[in-house]
């Protein structure tokens, strides 16, 4: 097992710790910068819109995002990724 994904485990095993959405939320904001957790926010609403059935281009115009960050969106959906958003 790679280092990277010795240490994408150990994230996810102290992700899954947090007992609360508080301490989620707390957890996120001492790991993450502002801007960080803006855009994994963001990208969250990206994925969501796009499974709702918007358009790429719609979702770039609500959100402020340039359209590579959707296709990224898009593409991470067409792979199965994120089925449960």
């Amino acid at each position: 097992m790679s280092t990277e994904t010795q240490h994408l485990n150990a994230l996810i095993d102290y992700l899954l710790q947090a007992d609360s959405s508080d301490r989620l939320r707390g957890a996120l904001e001492g790991l993450l910068t502002p801007a960080e957790l803006h855009a994994i926010s963001q990208r969250l609403q990206i994925t969501r819109l796009l499974k709702a059935g918007v358009s790429q281009r719609e979702v770039a115009k609500r959100l402020g995002v340039g359209i590579a960050t959707v296709t990224r969106g898009s593409r991470a959906l067409q792979a199965g990724k994120l089925d449960n958003i």
